[in-house]
């Protein structure tokens, strides 16, 4: 009824009506609101889906050529024909088309998947959407075929998901690559798990420790071993979930802190000039790469400095001859090293970089070198950049998925 909705005044009038004018009470009837701006939260393409007389956004042209994509790889092409169905592999499918359309657009912004943070919500999006694949039949790597039907769909007005699209497709290929080889083996051993839960337990419910072994173990996200579980018509201790990641976070923390001190431990004039390196190389990579560069480990001895940071690509050799000027640039100003004490919050607020922002306590330092650097630290530094030296980068190498090193030196 909806299909010439725009051409309809009568639908339109309705329209404003219902969602700008009124508010529906209990009893069903209509009260007028006093304020005339109600948000629906209906999004674009939900208010298309009512515009065309769809029940839902699966039924619409934003997912059809998605849809049918999955419903091709799978083998199936009948599948696209029923959205909607109330079955196992059409709602495989459903999850599959919305995950690895969000997914797309996210890494479009150069995130990776990863443990923490966005990077996390990625990867339960990848993986949930790997593993109703295979509850479709698709075996093999499958995700950047849909993906590539997305760019086609999105890519002329979201344009970063063309620019980005060969990061987006080889982190796509990473992430499935590495969950295929735990989810056969992952899945077993949750079977197992359940199994015997059923046999002898009245409780029908996972601990919050296994759940959380799932997910160390085998990268299973809690939302994907609750589904599993509900399928089995178990349950899952969340809490006891929680609590075993929290306390697996603090030992993990409690471990990063001593390789921190164990770096600084040497307070020689050469370590505290290569640890005032490390934060002008910092700033400097964030220029030349890019404002997803974070640090993530650091490790400092009299005769040169190690710096791992998030950055899914190899530099090229410009990339990196264009930090060593900028940090070569910062230390021939000679500008002296400002420190003042301050929150976490108000460093923050003024642009401060807190390479270890959670292991501070309530009061930080803050050093600034002129206008090219300003961070959180507990550690040495110099009095002037100009006593640093020549900065020259020596290697710089892949350290794990995602994460890049530099090792450097001063001369």
């Amino acid at each position: 009824p909806y299909q010439e909705s725009w051409e309809n005044p009568g639908w339109v009038e309705i329209w404003n009506d219902v969602f700008m004018t009124f508010d529906r009470k209990e009893d069903g009837s209509l009260e007028e609101l006093a304020q005339k701006n109600i948000d629906t939260g209906m999004g674009l393409e939900r208010t298309v889906a009512v515009l065309n007389g769809k029940k839902s956004v699966y039924e619409t042209d934003a997912f059809a050529d998605i849809l049918a994509k999955i419903a091709e790889i799978a083998g199936k092409p009948e599948l696209a024909n029923d959205p909607l169905a109330e079955t196992k592999e059409a709602n495989s499918m459903r999850v599959i088309a919305d995950h690895v359309r969000s997914a797309t657009a996210i890494m479009a912004d150069h995130v990776s998947p990863g443990n923490v943070d966005q990077g996390y919500i990625l990867r339960r999006l990848i993986r949930r959407a790997i593993r109703h694949g295979r509850n479709l039949g698709i075996e093999g790597n499958f995700t950047v075929k849909i993906a590539e039907v997305v760019k086609n769909k999105l890519g002329e007005n979201y344009t970063e998901i063309v620019k980005n699209w060969e990061f987006i497709a080889e982190e796509l290929e990473r992430e499935e690559e590495q969950f295929g080889k735990t989810l056969v083996t992952g899945e077993r051993e949750f079977m197992k798990l359940a199994d015997k839960i059923i046999e002898f337990s009245n409780k029908k419910e996972i601990g919050g420790k296994k759940a959380f072994w799932l997910y160390e173990t085998y990268g299973f996200p809690l939302e994907m071993t609750m589904e599993m579980a509900e399928e089995k018509g178990l349950t899952v201790e969340e809490d006891g979930f929680y609590k075993a990641q929290e306390l697996h976070q603090q030992m993990s923390r409690s471990g990063s802190e001593q390789k921190f001190k164990g770096g600084l431990g040497d307070t020689s004039a050469e370590t505290t000039n290569l640890h005032t390196a490390t934060h002008l190389m910092h700033t400097a990579l964030k220029k030349v790469l890019g404002d997803h560069v974070e640090q993530r480990g650091s490790n400092i001895t009299p005769d040169r400095l190690r710096f791992d940071f998030s950055h899914g690509d190899k530099m090229t050799a410009e990339e990196k001859s264009e930090v060593e000027r900028l940090v070569n640039e910062a230390i021939e100003a000679n500008v002296a090293i400002g420190c003042v004490e301050t929150t976490v919050e108000d460093a923050t607020k003024q642009g401060a970089i807190g390479l270890f922002g959670d292991k501070y306590g309530e009061k930080v330092k803050m050093y600034t070198m002129g206008d090219f650097s300003k961070e959180i630290c507990g550690g040495p530094h110099a009095n002037f950049t100009g006593e640093l030296g020549k900065f020259r980068i020596k290697k710089e190498e892949a350290s794990s998925r995602g994460v890049r090193r530099i090792k450097a030196v001063l001369e």
